[in-house]
């Protein structure tokens, strides 16, 4: 596994838009990039990042935006602007020799899946499932934001479950509106202790690169088997019976043969038709002999730790409560 050089101070973050632009909130992210320079970092943004729409510009054109960051030698990292829905109009354009032979970390959730996955098992480069661009817009940054900025300066803390996290949304907060308690639910077994070659990221955008090209799943399961596999998912809007289904095909296809345990974060908009049918229990039929966990703090429902896809993963459950350990 080749893990890109770390940030320094007065480094250059280039900031691409793979999936959407940040047009409908410039006020958010001109704060997250003023947050950015205040750690000493600078910034270099490709022509679309800040255009409207369902998608920041036509597929084609986002290859070369991120390709003109790939080659900059002076761009030490890659954020993604934000997430979406269409990052995959992009991937017959994007030029993986290139990513290849200027290894540098790629930063972002959701959307941005895809391009993090397939860098990591097709060009064994560690990426970094964690915040986009936008993510850091808060006067004072909570603790999920600071370990982030750690990790990418080569700090690779540990990470403990928190103490509640935010159920709903309110406009102009300045921060997040915690108020529910975060509680691990661990399935299977009471109590989880696994270590090995941790890799997922956002699960509605991973189901749509099974069988294609662009899944290179069997070769780097293969190439880290004695490491053992531990998935993580990030769920946002698949209801249980797709959650289900999803899996299903995963596993049919060989993704989970060497996986020794899986990781849930919180859905971020739960629904389900089959009302005898939890996530829970999708998971528990699907994998009844495997250690899981469910409701831990992974992707759109914040706070949320930050994943290093390669790296070597201890995850620890027990009593509600979590740890997540990283080495490379």
């Amino acid at each position: 596994m080749l893990y890109p050089k770390f940030l320094e101070k007065n480094d250059i973050i280039g900031i691409t838009a793979p999936s959407q632009g940040v047009g409908n909130n410039l006020k958010s992210f001109e704060k997250s990039l003023n947050t950015l320079r205040k750690y000493g970092y600078n910034i270099k943004e490709t022509e679309s990042v800040r255009n409207k729409g369902i998608t920041s510009t036509t597929g084609e054109k986002r290859s070369v935006e991120l390709d003109e960051l790939i080659t900059d030698k002076n761009v030490k990292m890659i954020i993604c602007a934000s997430g979406g829905d269409f990052l995959v109009d992009m991937l017959p354009f994007v030029n993986w020799d290139n990513i290849m032979k200027n290894p540098k970390w790629i930063m972002g959730y959701s959307d941005p899946t895809a391009l993090l996955y397939i860098t990591t098992t097709k060009l064994d480069i560690a990426t970094l499932y964690g915040c986009n661009a936008g993510s850091f817009d808060q006067t004072n940054l909570h603790d999920c934001l600071k370990n982030n900025l750690k990790i990418l300066s080569g700090n690779i803390v540990e990470q403990k479950s928190f103490k509640l996290y935010q159920k709903d949304w309110l406009e102009e907060t300045d921060g997040y509106n915690l108020t529910e308690p975060v509680y691990w639910e661990s399935l299977n077994v009471e109590e989880i202790d696994i270590t090995g070659r941790i890799i997922g990221g956002c699960l509605d955008c991973l189901k749509d690169l099974i069988g294609t090209p662009y899944d290179c799943t069997k070769p780097f399961i293969e190439k880290y088997k004695e490491d053992g596999i531990i998935w993580y998912f990030d769920v946002c809007e698949l209801s249980v019976e797709v959650f289900y289904r999803t899996l299903f095909q995963m596993k049919e296809a060989g993704w989970f043969k060497y996986m020794k345990g899986m990781i849930v974060g919180r859905v971020a908009v739960p629904s389900c038709f089959y009302k005898d049918l939890s996530y829970q229990e999708a998971l528990k039929k699907l994998f009844p002999n495997i250690p899981l966990i469910f409701n831990a703090d992974i992707g759109h429902v914040p706070p949320k730790m930050t994943v290093i896809n390669g790296s070597i993963a201890c995850i620890r459950c027990k009593n509600g409560e979590g740890v997540l350990i990283q080495t490379l």
